[in-house]
């Protein structure tokens, strides 16, 4: 999520004969004086129908405008601008005092980085522009400028500059000079932020854009509720009006703020720019892969940033076009301007656990922080058994289904259980393997192929297909009947577990809300089909079948989360085993991987 900041995302500034000299900031003053006359223009429609009282009120006097009809006209519009000015005072006044949003930031203070902080003066310095008025850490890739002269976040900043929001993972990536080469764009754009024109602009802008979300607010009444919902329909179409002057006044900071950026660390700035790049990969693939498994099973990584470097030097190991990246590691990086980079590093993990995906914003006995060293056995092994156990509930509540007058439909967790009911269809019959999707051509003047021959025959009343029809297999074929029913079942039963989930988020809104709502802000839901989970859910049970039995472990493995560790050695041929399974229901291959590793499928696994 991008909220509406000061130069989000921009640098901005001037040259060295000053801000009207610039053709950026010429063109962002034209389109910040656009805004403005929208503002003045809403403001004339409102003192528009008192204007037409006081003319009439002076025709009275002077003796142009008597008699009934001037009399009656005179009191409607005295009665119409009354009412408008009033609806006018009340979209000020509710614009005037919303609160705009504010990124949820980690404050790095003087004291606890005064070489970045130095760092930064410095660069304002050279760019002859004033420096920002504080620096933040964000668990984000981007840095910008972030306005918070409101009074409900001058203690974050003074009322003139901006705030400085730097990405966390940049800080522990990038080395000292591609810090800086990265930042100075974005300190250029104190300049244009002092311009009186530029910063009442975005005041504006920011004002319409927090009153047009009031009534969505909790702890309003019906009425204040309603009234609510007109200033944002006001808000809304001041912001219509204004919002591609806006857009281009933004875009013209940021040209301004490339040109004076020009002659800052010029050779290193396109290295700087690959390694934004690289970061934003690494950060997005340890979010997805490694952080979320332990968000979701109540522990948080806390050292995420750290883990951006040891993923970024596991993916130049294995990727040739990274090759050079890894030489970087010898130089100073840009964590050592911090003083005590652990404690940074651990609140802005926190800080991404919160707002990825909404936990609390103190750890607990149901969410701990866990060092990297104990993350597989806390969070793999964890998480592997909590799969395998509903795996089996899952397997459970489906045989008490087919079979109600059993005595005892639950069977031991054992992964021959789940090997036998992938292999067999509901009916009994085994599920057959696919078939070579090219027809084989027909004998004796039969026009079916010997496809349709081998497979289940056709009922009554179907209708058969050309050999030219035969020959584009059908996508939506069902291979494995029993692994739909298995994976369908799986699918409700994890998402009653997240709609649960986000019933407590929800039912403790005190503990888990920032001032731009309910979080988390920007949550992780990679989108999963029931086939997905399935094939998940039967790794896990492969994986704690073989660590039970054999002498495997688990693993973490930087770039892809949770890995099996076969004699000290990640295993990389499980995946497609287990998919021959679950998609076509061919147990062979698993078979063999499980013969060759020395696991014993009939065992019961230990579940969570």
């Amino acid at each position: 999520m991008r909220y509406d900041v000061s130069g989000s995302g921009f640098g901005n500034g001037g040259s060295d004969s000053g801000l009207g000299e610039e053709w950026g900031v010429r063109a962002a003053r034209s389109r910040a004086l656009a805004v403005l006359r929208v503002r003045g223009r809403a403001l004339g429609a409102a003192i528009l129908p008192a204007a037409v009282a006081v003319v009439l009120y002076a025709g009275e006097v002077t003796g142009h405008f008597t008699g009934t009809g001037w009399a009656t006209a005179r009191w409607t519009v005295t009665v119409l601008a009354v009412l408008v000015l009033l609806a006018a005072a009340a979209v000020a006044l509710v614009v005037a005092r919303a609160r705009p949003a504010v990124t949820p930031t980690v404050e790095l203070t003087e004291t606890a980085a005064p070489d970045l902080h130095r760092l930064v003066r410095d660069l304002a310095d050279r760019l002859d522009v004033p420096a920002p008025a504080a620096i933040a850490l964000t668990p984000d890739c981007d840095s910008w400028l972030e306005d918070r002269s409101h009074r409900a976040h001058r203690q974050a900043g003074a009322a003139g500059s901006p705030v400085l929001v730097i990405g966390s993972p940049f800080l522990w990536w990038m080395r000292v000079a591609e810090l800086r080469a990265v930042l100075a764009p974005v300190v250029a754009g104190t300049g244009p932020a002092a311009d009186p024109d530029i910063a009442a602009a975005r005041r504006f802008v920011r004002g319409l854009d927090a009153a047009a979300v009031v009534a969505d607010g909790p702890g309003l009444g019906p009425l204040r509720r309603l009234g609510a919902r007109g200033v944002g329909r006001v808000a809304r179409l001041l912001l219509r009006a204004c919002g591609t002057h806006a857009a281009e006044m933004e875009r013209g900071v940021a040209a301004a703020g490339s040109e004076r950026a020009q002659a800052v660390d010029r050779e290193t700035r396109m290295v700087a720019q690959e390694q934004v790049g690289l970061a934003y990969a690494g950060w997005d693939r340890l979010l997805t892969r490694v952080a979320l498994p332990a968000w979701r099973m109540g522990r948080w990584p806390s050292g995420l940033d750290a883990g951006v470097v040891s993923a970024l030097t596991e993916l130049s190991r294995r990727d040739r076009l990274a090759e050079g990246y890894s030489s970087r590691l010898g130089e100073r990086p840009a964590c050592d301007l911090l003083e005590e980079p652990g404690a940074v590093d651990e609140a802005a993990s926190l800080l991404a656990a919160r707002l990825f995906h909404g936990g609390p914003a103190e750890a607990g006995p149901d969410w701990a922080p866990v060092e990297w060293s104990r993350y597989p056995e806390e969070v793999v092994d964890r998480k592997w058994r909590a799969d395998a156990a509903r795996l089996h509930e899952v397997l459970d509540r489906l045989a008490a289904a087919e079979a109600p007058g059993a005595a005892d439909a639950a069977g031991a967790p054992t992964l021959t259980r789940v090997l036998t009911h992938l292999t067999t269809a509901p009916d009994g019959r085994p599920a057959q393997p696919p078939e070579p999707e090219r027809p084989v051509p027909a004998e004796d003047g039969d026009d079916r192929t010997s496809l349709e021959d081998d497979s289940v025959p056709v009922e009554d009343g179907d209708d058969r297909t050309s050999p030219e029809d035969d020959s584009v297999p059908a996508e939506d074929e069902v291979r494995n009947p029993a692994a739909d029913t298995l994976a369908a079942a799986l699918s409700a039963r994890v998402a009653r577990e997240d709609a649960e989930r986000e019933a407590r988020v929800t039912a403790g809104a005190a503990g888990f809300s920032g001032p731009d709502g309910p979080w988390p802000l920007c949550p992780l839901v990679p989108p999963r089909t029931g086939r997905d989970l399935l094939a998940d859910h039967v790794t896990a049970l492969v994986c704690c079948a073989a660590v039970d039995t054999t002498g495997a472990a688990p693993g973490l493995d930087w770039l892809d989360g949770p890995a099996l560790l076969v004699d000290g050695v990640r295993s990389t041929d499980l995946a497609p085993r287990v998919l021959a399974l679950v998609e076509d229901g061919d147990p062979a291959p698993l078979r063999a991987w499980l013969a060759t590793t020395g696991v014993r499928p009939e065992k019961p696994v230990r579940l969570l």
